[in-house]
């Protein structure tokens, strides 16, 4: 029952309507062939009887009253009747063979009615003299194997019936079961094709009867309409808070500008704890507003902002931002490795400058002093290739599937600054803006390889920009 439980329902129906099929046919093959058995039976008893009962008023006698001899007559009735394989034989009263018929074998003792001896089936008659006394009895046979051959040849027929009506009717369920599976086989593939474009708008396929498979269509219709609205609401909730975040931070911008240069100003003419006070709050500020430009980046991400786009070589990009981190080089071996052709790609300059900044500085801020950091940009088919490779520990495994969302900090930040967790996502969404990807490797040492793959622009510039020099601490 588990196995066929595992089956699919096409093939459970067909084999179900074959079991009950096989079933039906076998008892009706068994009545018929009990039923043929006993009317062949009694066919060939029959035929015995008459044929004994004719060949007795055949024989007659010969000789005188007292020494009767009892022989067949040789008409075409006795012939006939002998025939084949059949057996006739006139036996006294006391056993001895007054007559036979050719080569007719021993049929055992004479009596009345019919018998089975060695394989024959014996019609007796008895037969009488003129005054009535029993003087003799004729014994007319038949083998036995025509009834087996009639019944088996019978038998065979019936079982090739049986089977033959079990196999056309597997044939006949798989064939309706299709047929009827076949509206649930289009809702399923039109259920795999939602489930594979995340399109809930697609329409069910309606089947023409009105019967339980309708009744499911448009219940699965019902609830798609359901969730293609709810999901229509809550996008519609996410693309006003996106843009309530981008205006947000797009205004924010302009008061923190003119709290830093107030705060610049005070930290400038104040001295003591003032002073102190105040470049404190400077620093706090500057935090606020690397912050919220991360935010409006994320922020102009997500609701689809597209800022103008320009050719910008990318060894240029990579060359200034090393340049900017130089101060947390110290400590590490950073080197730059730049194809001598340009690499030229349609960005905006700001947007690439922070994608380059934020790997760079991922790798020197998350590795152990003495690490080295290698960054290379190289050309790769139609894509311009950005790889930043270290030595350190790298990625921990449970952190590897979520490094690049949001809010997601590793340990071994040596910023000082406890980082915002939002480097890699605004590398990842600068990529995806500018029709790339980031990947996460392991390098060869066993750190973390970071790698940002960016199209190349069709028409490079003529005249390449110049990377800059390696920074300090650059080997």
């Amino acid at each position: 029952m588990r196995r066929l439980e595992r089956l699919p329902v096409r093939w459970r129906l067909a084999l179900t309507s074959a079991g009950l099929t096989f079933a039906i046919l076998l008892l009706f093959a068994v009545v018929i062939g009990v039923f043929t058995f006993r009317q062949v039976r009694n066919s060939f008893d029959d035929d015995l009887r008459l044929t004994a009962a004719s060949l007795a008023a055949r024989i007659h006698f010969v000789g005188p009253m007292t020494s009767l001899t009892y022989q067949l007559g040789g008409d075409e009735v006795v012939r006939n009747a002998a025939a084949g394989d059949a057996a006739i034989r006139l036996v006294s009263t006391g056993g001895e063979t007054l007559s036979s018929s050719g080569r007719a074998p021993e049929l055992g003792a004479p009596r009345r009615g019919m018998s089975d001896h060695d394989g024959y089936r014996v019609a007796s008659r008895p037969l009488y003299n003129l005054s009535g006394r029993l003087v003799a009895w004729l014994q007319y046979a038949k083998p036995l194997a025509h009834v087996h051959h009639t019944v088996a040849r019978v038998r065979l027929f019936l079982i090739f019936g049986v089977l033959a009506g079990t196999a056309l009717a597997l044939l006949a369920g798989l064939a309706i079961a299709r047929r009827a599976m076949r509206p649930i086989a289009s809702l399923t593939e039109t259920a795999k094709t939602i489930a594979r474009t995340r399109d809930p708008a697609v329409h069910m396929p309606q089947p023409a009867a009105d019967d339980e498979v309708a009744d499911l269509a448009r219940t699965l219709e019902a609830m798609l309409a359901s969730l293609d609205a709810s999901r229509a609401e809550t996008q519609d909730a996410l693309d006003r808070q996106r843009r309530f975040v981008a205006d947000a931070s797009h205004e924010l911008r302009t008061p923190l500008t003119s709290i830093l240069a107030n705060l610049e100003l005070l930290s400038s003419q104040l001295e003591g704890e003032d002073a102190d006070a105040a470049r404190s709050a400077l620093r706090s500020s500057r935090r606020m507003r690397r912050l919220v430009a991360d935010l409006l980046l994320l922020a102009r991400a997500d609701a689809g902002r597209v800022r103008r786009h320009e050719p910008i070589d990318l060894r240029r990009v990579v060359s200034e931002a090393a340049g900017e981190v130089a101060p947390l080089t110290e400590d590490h071996e950073l080197t730059l490795d730049f194809d001598d052709e340009p690499l030229v790609v349609n960005g905006a300059g700001d947007e690439l400058h922070r994608l380059a900044l934020n790997l760079i500085q991922n790798s020197l801020v998350h590795t152990p002093p003495g690490t080295s950091v290698a960054v290379s940009v190289r050309r790769s088919g139609h894509d311009a290739v950005l790889e930043v490779a270290d030595n350190g520990p790298g990625i921990p495994p449970e952190l590897r599937e979520r490094v690049f969302d949001r809010f997601v900090r590793g340990e071994g930040d040596r910023s000082g600054t406890h980082g915002s967790g939002l480097g890699l996502s605004i590398v990842r969404a600068v990529a995806d803006s500018h029709g790339g990807r980031v990947e996460l490797h392991t390098s060869d040492s066993g750190g973390a390889r970071l790698v940002a793959r960016l199209p190349l622009a069709e028409a490079p510039a003529t005249t390449p920009p110049q990377p800059q020099a390696t920074p300090s601490g650059a080997a």
